[in-house]
């Protein structure tokens, strides 16, 4: 009998935040998968879900390399589902852990359709998000009565943060850290300078939490950081 696989969402950061069923869920796995992009990189999901893990629990580290190329993403996806499916046909369960939820620009989703493609049964188990707990850290709705909000990833949208902007009551920027001066110059410019909130690494020892506009204009904003908009301006 083939094991199945689970999407496990583990929260920002916080493990307090990790959802009850998501613990056992843990509880009861042989292995468990944490994606890496360099190999010597720290598992901030592990580092979360290792609690909640079986003393003998096998830790699988497989390489999902950040790069552009999307043949050779292609072709990596293709390599560690087949690993993951090799587990899965010895009859044991696997996790594959993400931080936040496992729907919202996740790997594990590159991976879904190709180990049902092999014949698995996936579960996917639904965690918080990085924007809404970062909302309810600063004690401010994302959107409130017939206000709108979209959620976009900073990079590849930059040039179009005004329109976006224009069109929404409310915006999560995920990973400003690709293009945070250019998003800094964007507010200034619609004079919504003082209209957001910098959240940074929610939930952990190092969160970090700005209003100034000159936070945005650092060389280096973290990359675990959200930027929250508002134009009506914060509570």
């Amino acid at each position: 009998m083939r094991g199945k696989l689970y999407g496990i969402g583990l929260g920002p950061g916080d493990p307090e935040l990790v959802t009850l069923k998501a613990v056992e869920v843990l509880k009861r796995l042989d292995k468990v998968v944490c994606p890496q992009s360099r190999g010597d990189k720290k598992s901030i999901a592990f580092d979360i879900a290792k609690a909640y893990l079986k003393e003998d629990a096998e830790v699988i580290n497989l390489s999902f390399p950040m790069v552009y190329d999307k043949e050779k993403l292609k072709e990596k996806w293709g390599e560690n589902a087949n690993i993951i499916n090799e587990i899965l046909l010895s009859g044991k369960n696997v996790g594959f852990l993400t931080i936040g939820d496992p729907t919202v620009y996740s790997t594990y989703m590159y991976l879904v359709p190709l180990i049902k493609e092999l014949g698995n049964e996936v579960e996917t188990i639904p965690g918080i998000t990085s924007f809404c707990a970062s909302a309810a850290r600063i004690s401010n709705p994302l959107a409130k009565g017939k206000e709108t909000f979209a959620v976009i990833p900073l990079e590849g949208n930059v040039e179009n943060i005004d329109g976006i902007l224009n069109f929404c009551d409310n915006i999560v920027i995920m990973k400003p850290s690709s293009d945070s001066k250019i998003l800094a110059q964007k507010l200034i410019e619609m004079g919504l300078e003082k209209n957001f909130a910098l959240i940074s690494k929610c939930g952990t020892k190092e969160e970090y939490i700005s209003y100034d506009i000159k936070d945005l204009q650092l060389e280096k904003v973290p990359y675990m950081s959200i930027v929250i908009i508002k134009k009506e301006g914060l509570i």
